[in-house]
Formats: C-alpha cells, sequence, structure tokens
C-alpha cells in the first residue's frame, strides 16, 4: 500500500513538474519548402548532413509542389504549423507571407551579401538568386527568339511551356517581367503569346519536365538551369535566349515562424544560408548563384549567359499589383 501511494504521489509530482516547467527547444528544425528544393538531387540532402552535423539537430524537410504552395499551407495551419522555417519564396511573394504576421524579424548579418541589387528585409534572408529565362535545345531549335518581340513571331507551330503566376514564382516572375517591357500593353502581348503556349503548370518541375520530354520548344526556367546539363549531364546544348530587352531578377528567401518553438536553432539556420558551405551546395544542387561572394562557383556557371539589363520590383509594390496583374492575364488568355 505504500509503495502504490509512493507511486501516485511520484506520478502526481512529476505531473505538476511538468504543468509548471516552459518546454525547452527541441534539437528538430522543420522546414516547408517547394518539392524541387527538398528532393534527392535538390540542396535538402546536403544542407541536412551539414547543418546536423554542426549542430547536433534534426532537420525535417517538407515539401509541397511550389513555395506558394508551402506558404499556403501554413497559413491553413496558422500559429499551429511545425513549420519552423518557411523557404522558397522569392522577393516577389514574401510581402505575401509578411502580412500573415505568422513571420517574425530575424538578426542575421546582410553586410557580406554580394547580390545583383540592394537587399535590407528584416524578415526574410536571401538565400540564393538567378535570373528568369526561357531555355531551349540549341540542337532542335537554331535560332531561338532574342526578344519578346521575335517569341509572338515564332512560326505557328512552335510552343512553350510556362508556370501559373497564382502558384509558382516563376510564372509570377513572367508576369513582372512582361509589364516591365510592355507596361499599358502587356495585357495585348499575353494574348498575342497565347497561342504558342502549350500548357500552364502549376510548378517549375512539370514545366521542365515537358520541355526535357520534347513537349514544347522553350521553357520558362532561369540563366543558371543549363549548368546542371553541363556539370551533371556533360551537355551543353541546352541555353537560355537572350533577350535583347533585359532579364527579370529571382531572389530566394526564408524566414522563420514566430510560432517555432526552436528560435536559437532557426537563427543558426537563416544564418547558414549566408556561409560558405552553404554557397558551396547551391550552386549544384539549387542550380543558383549564392548570395555571397565565393571561389568554388563551377567553371561551368562561368559560361553562363549574364543579362546586361535586369528588373527588380520592391514586393511592396508587387503585392500592390498581384491581383490586378494576375486577373489582367487570366482574361488576355481566355479563348
Amino acid at each position: 500500500m505504500i509503495y502504490k501511494l509512493l507511486l501516485l504521489l511520484s506520478l502526481f509530482l512529476s505531473g505538476c513538474q511538468e504543468k509548471i516547467t516552459p518546454k525547452l527547444e527541441s534539437n528538430t528544425l522543420t522546414i516547408y519548402t517547394y518539392n524541387a528544393f527538398a528532393a534527392d538531387w535538390g540542396p535538402a540532402p546536403k544542407i541536412k548532413k551539414i547543418f546536423e552535423k554542426e549542430h547536433n539537430c534534426t532537420i525535417n524537410f517538407v515539401a509541397a509542389s511550389s513555395s506558394i504552395g508551402a506558404l499556403r499551407k501554413i497559413q491553413l495551419e496558422g500559429a499551429k504549423t511545425k513549420a519552423d522555417i518557411l523557404l522558397g519564396l522569392d522577393t516577389a511573394t514574401a510581402e505575401v507571407a509578411k502580412q500573415t504576421g505568422l513571420f517574425t524579424t530575424h538578426d542575421s548579418d546582410l553586410s557580406k551579401l554580394a547580390l545583383p541589387l540592394a537587399y535590407t528585409d528584416k524578415i526574410f534572408v536571401p538565400f540564393d538568386y538567378s535570373y528568369f529565362a526561357f531555355v531551349y535545345d540549341s540542337d532542335k531549335l537554331k535560332n531561338p527568339p532574342t526578344s519578346f518581340e521575335e517569341l509572338i513571331n515564332m512560326p505557328e507551330d512552335f510552343k512553350i511551356v510556362i508556370q501559373d503566376p497564382r502558384s509558382s514564382t516563376p510564372g509570377l516572375g513572367l508576369l513582372l517581367w512582361v509589364k516591365e517591357i510592355y507596361h499599358g500593353k502587356s495585357s495585348q502581348y499575353w494574348k498575342n503569346l497565347a497561342p504558342y503556349i502549350l500548357t500552364i503548370t502549376k510548378g517549375w518541375s512539370e514545366a521542365y519536365g515537358l520541355f526535357l520530354k520534347g513537349e514544347a520548344d522553350m521553357v520558362l526556367s532561369y540563366t543558371t538551369s543549363p549548368a546542371y546539363h553541363i556539370v551533371d549531364e556533360n551537355k551543353t546544348n541546352y541555353k537560355t535566349a537572350d533577350f535583347e530587352e533585359g532579364h527579370y531578377t529571382q531572389i530566394e528567401v526564408a524566414a522563420m515562424l514566430k510560432s517555432s518553438k526552436n528560435q536559437a536553432l532557426g537563427k543558426k539556420f537563416l544564418a547558414f544560408l549566408m556561409s560558405e558551405k552553404f554557397a558551396e551546395i547551391i550552386p549544384t544542387a539549387n542550380w543558383a548563384y549564392p548570395v555571397i561572394k565565393t571561389d568554388t562557383l563551377p567553371k561551368a556557371f562561368k559560361t553562363l549567359s549574364v543579362p546586361k539589363k535586369v528588373y527588380l520590383q520592391e514586393g511592396k509594390t508587387v503585392e500592390a499589383t498581384r491581383k490586378v496583374l494576375i486577373n489582367e492575364w487570366l482574361e488576355a488568355l481566355k479563348k
């Protein structure tokens, strides 16, 4: 009887202790991102291996079809989300995330950034960048368009694959790119481009896959995409069409949730995104430029086309016009 009483007392006290003791941060960091980043061939496995070893922790990458899809998942989950970090939005879509009020500020040092444009955001930390471009196979397409105007004057059977701006950052990037060039005439341009669009995919992976299968002549991607084919496949036939009007910039970013129980570990991860070790991973895993200067950039990147003129709108400007641009795009593509 005494043993039972002592056991009950022990259980009661342990229960009380659990209630009054603050929860300690766990050593598991959950990161919501897009499928290409989290894939076996993406950056996630290498990042996981290095960061876990350095910080004696566990990283759990949760993939969505796109970074916008990952944000929507967080919005649905709200303050109860399991995510500690959202990784993969860009500066064009980060403002949507800020307005949810779900994200907290970072204390990372941005002074060492080497981006093509100034960056000072206090919530999102940049981790890579590139420029939107149309990729083509030079073995099949001998005379690619060199401007948006040439694109809408290609032969009738010429086809491209693009992504949906409602679910894909490249898709939204193309809308902003076209708007920068055509301004008030952008709606008419989309009407002229419509016959050349084979299909509009939800995300980048599906679009690029269709292109590689030979379904389309060109696909909306990045100026850095050919590096993958050079490094991993030893192929130099995949190139980007250099548009004389210039190209739109994409800077990908990450931020920590206010609800995260792993704030200290999360801050370390955000700082890691601007480290030399991360800069060594990103070029040949996410096929983009690192955000800091590095001597380890693969030789293949030195052969890539770099736009002479680039565009990038501020996030607040994008968010103020995003819905209007999307509605204009939808209306223009109606058949």
